[in-house]
């Protein structure tokens, strides 16, 4: 693990590999933990670098009133403290919901994009009534145990086919949840709507699902695709929300395919 201070906050990271940046973002409940395989897979040929967000993993933990502008503040910085000036993105849930919002501010620090299992934020992708109730649900989660979050949580992320010990490994990382950090993120999640700025993404992007995903089903990538005529969209079989570790091979071919080719 590395770190590096940003505007108060300590960032800690992960990274393997030389040549063109690919920078993965987390989705909550996660840490840069869950990008193992594609630190280890795809570090041959590029420079891989997994952040724990603010309140994630080994980071501290923001203030209350850390916003998403403020995350993509801090990842822009994180990037600055790094030396990286521009990087294929890679969001992955509500990391992706991050990335989106990235562009938003900070375009032309875009080699590619690449939006797995993701989200045009809760209210931009999912109905009212059901964004509303997850939002009250992980707000009170947050104050709970952390072994009833991993039974209320887990057994939806992954296909019914998912090995035990995929199952075990992600059980661990949520574990260690930072309640501020996940607080911070489901309001981020709820909070945005990127249906505006969908249309206007002018940069080779990847949308990469899960076929079998419940927390963000197939009708959400099709979103992204209709709004996004020029991405390309790849289904991968036999995998949930975390398509990255329950189908690794597959990811990381196509992240690696595309991203060469960006």
């Amino acid at each position: 693990m590395h770190s590096v201070k940003v505007d108060g906050q300590t960032i800690a990271y992960r990274q393997a590999g030389k040549g063109p940046a690919l920078v993965l973002l987390h989705g909550f409940l996660c840490d840069s933990r869950c990008w193992r395989p594609q630190l280890s897979h795809l570090s041959d040929q590029f420079r891989v670098v997994a952040w724990d967000a603010p309140g994630a993993g080994s980071s501290s933990d923001p203030p209350d009133t850390f916003t998403t502008a403020s995350y993509v503040h801090c990842l822009a910085g994180f990037l600055d403290a790094i030396g990286i000036e521009r990087a294929h993105i890679l969001g992955l849930s509500w990391g992706g919901i991050l990335a989106q919002e990235f562009y938003r501010l900070y375009a032309k620090r875009f080699r590619s994009l690449v939006l797995a299992d993701t989200y045009a934020g809760w209210r931009g992708s999912l109905p009212e009534s059901v964004w509303k109730e997850r939002l009250e649900s992980c707000l009170q989660d947050a104050s709970g145990p952390p072994e009833a979050l991993v039974a209320k949580f887990v057994p939806g992320i992954f296909t019914d086919a998912a090995p035990q010990h995929l199952r075990a490994e992600f059980s661990a990382i949520v574990s260690e949840f930072h309640p501020a950090g996940f607080r911070l993120m489901s309001l981020s999640s709820a909070e945005v709507d990127t249906r505006d700025l969908l249309p206007s993404i002018d940069v080779a992007t990847l949308v990469l699902w899960g076929e079998n995903d419940r927390r963000s089903p197939l009708h959400v990538a099709e979103q992204f695709h209709a709004a996004m005529p020029g991405a390309e969209l790849v289904i991968i079989p036999d995998a949930g929300h975390l398509s990255n570790m329950e189908q690794p091979d597959v990811f990381n071919g196509h992240v690696r395919r595309f991203c060469l080719s960006a």
